[in-house]
């Protein structure tokens, strides 16, 4: 079974395998990185610091398991907003060889879940690439609508790039 969980200082190597191993299937999805991005060093800080923002409440980072229980990706919501908003974003990503097996739609399920069942939030957006199918597909499977775009939105692969805002509200408000 697919889950997620809280993420680890202890899944820094483990994330950083990942990453240099998907650098270039994830590149067309990611901001430029420098190298010491994709090191277990480089990736204990990145931990560390969604921990503290995990700690200040205003996120909730998490690993992505597959059914033999290995970290095959990450999924975190991120930048939590109380008050009268109770909204946050979600993010994600699985490695190339977890993907077509409906392991990044289970973890955005989970996340949202714990969104709207744990942390009383409201409502959880997506931004994606317009040119981004698979992710547009997962957001789908999760009952994600599309409702604007935004141009120039990301700094993605070097350049700045439109995305489709996605949200789904929590179906018992």
């Amino acid at each position: 079974m697919v889950t997620t969980r809280l993420i680890d200082v202890g899944d820094a190597e483990r994330l950083a395998l990942l990453l240099r191993e998907n650098r270039d299937f994830l590149a067309p999805y990611e901001p430029l990185r420098e190298d010491a991005w994709f090191t277990a060093e480089g990736q204990r800080a990145v931990v560390e610091a969604d921990l503290r923002a995990h700690e200040q409440g205003t996120g909730l980072p998490h690993v992505v398991l597959d059914d033999t229980g290995a970290v095959v990706g990450r999924t975190t919501l991120n930048g939590i907003v109380r008050g009268a908003f109770q909204s946050c974003s979600i993010g994600y990503w699985v490695a190339q060889d977890a993907g077509g097996r409906g392991v990044a739609t289970a973890a955005v399920a989970r996340l949202t879940g714990l969104a709207f069942d744990e942390l009383g939030l409201h409502r959880v957006q997506a931004e994606v690439l317009v040119d981004n199918v698979r992710s547009r597909r997962v957001l789908e499977r999760n009952g994600f609508t599309r409702y604007g775009l935004a141009p120039r939105y990301l700094r993605i692969a070097g350049r700045w790039q439109d995305c489709e805002v996605h949200q789904l509200l929590d179906p018992r408000a």
